[in-house]
């Protein structure tokens, strides 16, 4: 209420006792009956349009019961066109009324400040997205007879890459070799530098399935021979090298909500910071920008002390065409893609882990 006299102010004091105020806030003295309070909230709710809510702080000193109070605030929260916040201070002297209204579905903010800092939040709050999923250049019919031909478990690479190239995802080249003549044949056309990985055991790191950065013939040779004596390893993976900032994006099915995915830095950063932000699938290109510059490494993706950063925009639409893949393939029960490799023109996987459950 503004300062000064006015139709509403007079109507407002006239319902209150002597010494009340209806400048600013309106200000009941301690002796305000349910009555006068039903009857002021009343005209508020009903005949002050300039109004979009009401908050009312009640505050109690122990010596008086408030249930009579909070079961008037609970009636008109029910009836009152306008949110109306109850602001209600006492947790401790009216611990037991205060129970009371919290049973009836109802949240208390124990003063002011915690009041503002939830309207704030709410207030930044985007609207929700759209409906529409993201299907520029992603080939649903291929994906579903990629899926439905797949056996439950972890897919094998070369079926990771299908999938992927049927989203458009942007994927390293490489190539499953079991032996010496197929490895040098892809080294040729390649080039160095290489990196090696096991096809077989899920954590290649813990078992020494991976070699990065091979520059010579005799290295990869060597390599190929050690790698294929673990256990269970029946062939290797050679993929081109790439330089860049190591990226991640992973995604779990949970059956209530769908796919959640995840992002950050990869490699072993994910585990060592647990800096991750995440959406829900399907994701518009505003959420996926959204998660990755919530990311507290968001400095390092955007690019810091002289060091040049990624294509933020390839990232954000990798991780949207991800969320649409997964919204026509709900058997995909987990996906990881650490790392992707990012630099200022292009982001492209490197490693991939799927696995689905029919």
């Amino acid at each position: 209420m503004q300062r000064g006299t006015g139709e509403h102010q007079d109507k407002l004091l006239g319902m209150m006792n002597p010494v009340a105020s209806a400048v600013n806030t309106m200000k009941m003295i301690a002796n305000a009956t349910n009555v006068q309070i039903d009857k002021v909230i009343e005209y508020v709710d009903k005949q002050l349009p300039m109004f979009d809510g009401m908050s009312v702080i009640f505050g109690n000193n122990g010596l008086n019961d408030m249930t009579e109070i909070y079961a008037l605030l609970h009636k008109k929260i029910q009836e009152c066109n306008k949110p109306l916040y109850p602001i209600l201070p006492s947790v401790i002297s009216s611990s037991k009324e205060l129970e009371y209204f919290l049973n009836k579905g109802h949240v208390n903010f124990p003063d002011e400040v915690v009041l503002g800092r939830a309207l704030t939040k709410i207030f930044n709050t985007p609207f929700p997205a759209g409906e529409e999923i993201f299907l520029e250049n992603i080939n649903v019919p291929l994906v579903r007879q990629i899926i439905d031909n797949s056996p439950n478990g972890y897919l094998e690479p070369a079926i990771i890459q299908q999938l992927l190239n049927a989203a458009h995802i942007p994927f390293v080249q490489e190539a499953v070799v079991t032996s010496k003549t197929e490895l040098l044949s892809v080294a040729e056309k390649s080039g160095f530098p290489l990196a090696l990985k096991i096809v077989g055991p899920v954590h290649k790191s813990d078992v020494g399935g991976v070699t990065l950065n091979i520059r010579s013939v005799k290295h990869l040779e060597a390599e190929f021979n050690r790698m294929m004596q673990i256990n269970d390893v029946k062939a290797v993976l050679v993929q081109q090298m790439l330089s860049g900032i190591e990226l991640f994006i992973g995604a779990k099915y949970e059956p209530r909500f769908g796919h959640i995915i995840l992002c950050g830095l990869g490699g072993i950063f994910v585990e060592a910071l647990g800096d991750v932000s995440s959406g829900l699938a399907p994701l518009t290109f505003s959420e996926a920008q959204s998660m990755i510059r919530s990311l507290k490494s968001y400095k390092i993706i955007r690019g810091t002390r002289g060091r040049p950063g990624i294509n933020e925009s390839k990232f954000a639409e990798i991780i949207v065409r991800l969320s649409s893949l997964l919204r026509y393939a709900t058997e995909i029960k987990e996906m990881d893609l650490n790392p992707l490799i990012g630099s200022e023109e292009n982001i492209t996987v490197v490693d991939a882990r799927i696995r689905i459950e029919k």
